[in-house]
């Protein structure tokens, strides 16, 4: 989905007991674009919604057999109507189907005939909202539909299941879970922010939520791409999220992050303030810093759109506490909003100790595999190798100027070596060829150090 009103459309709007509303709304409110909404749990499929329209013929059975394209409630607000064709022969009509929310959408002309104006293929070609299926083997003419609508029904909403870690992880060809995600290269953040709610009905315990946080970040880890962003079991204060943290939870990862605490918004069902779990709108924060600064700069010090109040306010002396252990603190400052106050990774590892750094890393990876697809079956020889050069260093000059990169020039910044060293006879005979990348990225300022210094009579006194 790309916007609210189509995952409103798709998935529903908020209800109670569930976070994904609020996450995907903030999401898009703090200016996410493109979001993936991936099913967890449940072995059958939804319902679909169905009717089945009257032939015209005085005693004929019915003719065909409509069905939601989506399965779920959704299908049950569809409506179809057959109506007369203006000017046409008698075997001819128009058939419309709408449904709220959704463009109307209308066939004129259309017959039971086989050819380019049967209903059935017309329906097939165009719709996004039903299928047409013929029932029996009437002739044409006997096919034809009576004049009237008929309204979908029969998808009831689905059912309450329990759920395990195994549930999340799902499975690739079934695109479900975490491993339906693998098929999608585009995706470069995973949150599960119902995974909250899972915990606080008690369908999962708190390892059970462990378990689907490193599932998580083993996903992510496996693809490469994309960075997991942890919520926080809600509850805690400050010194029991560091030590959740750091000896109950322990992840050590450079592909996830950890934002705390929860944030409260509106709740459009109860009418009043809600927590919730703050990934969606951390998400969407993260895309709109790419849009306006770019993935090199860290996606903190900004405004969480939406955020009404924390579920705990942080003193200074908490966050110089958390900081450090890779809790990413969410502030509220007086005149300021609540903004997001960290931008650290979960790794114990300083290299990929801040968040802006992997992900640069990762688009720069990302740009090079995308950028270098024409290399595939070139001849590997001295000629290729200068060619690859100039395209890396033209791209990694761009990034340079663009700030991502740390340096006074651009051989301080970066370097690209592909030649006969990394490209030995055993390499071009393997088929491959190999070029080693080495960058510079910058770092964000965490702390502000200021020395001031008392001037009298000459002498300087510094604190």
């Amino acid at each position: 989905v790309t916007n609210w009103a189509q995952f409103v459309t798709t998935f529903g709007d908020f209800f109670e007991g569930s976070y994904l509303a609020h996450a995907v709304y903030g999401y898009f409110l703090n200016g996410g674009g493109a979001a993936y909404v991936v099913r967890v749990g449940g072995d059958s499929p939804m319902p679909q919604a169905r009717a089945e329209i009257a032939a015209a013929k005085e005693g004929g059975a019915t003719s065909y057999r409509v069905l939601a394209l989506e399965p779920g409630p959704a299908g049950n607000q569809i409506k179809v109507e057959v109506t007369e064709a203006t000017g046409a022969e008698g075997d001819t009509f128009n058939l419309t189907v709408t449904a709220p929310g959704r463009d109307p959408e209308v066939y004129e002309g259309v017959t039971s005939k086989r050819g380019k104006t049967n209903v059935v293929t017309a329906v097939k070609e165009r719709s996004k909202l039903i299928q047409l299926e013929e029932i029996g083997t009437a002739s044409a003419l006997d096919r034809v539909p009576a004049k009237g609508s008929v309204s979908l029904a029969g998808a009831d909403a689905a059912k309450p299941v329990r759920l395990s870690p195994e549930d999340y992880v799902g499975d690739a060809a079934d695109r479900t879970g975490f491993a339906g995600l693998e098929a999608v290269d585009t995706v470069t953040m995973l949150a599960v922010p119902d995974l909250m709610a899972v915990y606080q009905k008690g369908i999962l315990d708190l390892e059970g939520v462990q378990s689907v946080q490193q599932a998580m970040i083993a996903h992510c880890e496996l693809m490469g791409d994309r960075v997991a962003i942890l919520d926080a079991p809600p509850g805690l204060n400050a010194q029991q999220v560091r030590e959740w943290r750091m000896d109950k939870a322990g992840y050590d990862s450079k592909y996830a992050t950890l934002y705390w605490p929860w944030i409260k918004v509106f709740d459009p069902v109860s009418a009043q303030g809600m927590l919730i779990p703050p990934s969606g709108h951390m998400a969407g924060i993260w895309a709109r810093n790419d849009d306006t600064r770019g993935v090199h700069k860290a996606p903190a010090n900004e405004v969480i759109r939406g955020a009404l109040a924390l579920e705990l306010q942080i003193t200074k002396g908490e966050h110089d506490q958390l900081n450090p252990t890779g809790v990413n603190c969410i502030r509220a400052f007086p005149g300021r909003g609540i903004r997001v106050w960290g931008a650290r990774t979960l790794s114990s590892d300083p290299a990929w100790r801040y968040l802006n750094v992997r992900r640069l890393f990762n688009y720069v990876e990302e740009s090079i595999i995308e950028g270098t697809q024409w290399v595939v079956f070139e001849p590997n020889d001295l000629n290729l190798w200068q060619r690859v050069k100039r395209t890396l260093n033209a791209f990694l000059v761009r990034t340079w100027r663009d700030g991502a990169l740390f340096g006074a020039t651009p051989g301080e910044a970066f370097y690209v070596k592909c030649d006969a060293e990394n490209n030995p006879p055993e390499v071009v005979d393997a088929g491959q060829l190999v070029v080693e990348v080495g960058i510079a990225p910058v770092k964000p300022a965490e702390f502000v150090v200021f020395r001031i210094a008392q001037f009298s009579g000459g002498a300087a006194l510094e604190e």
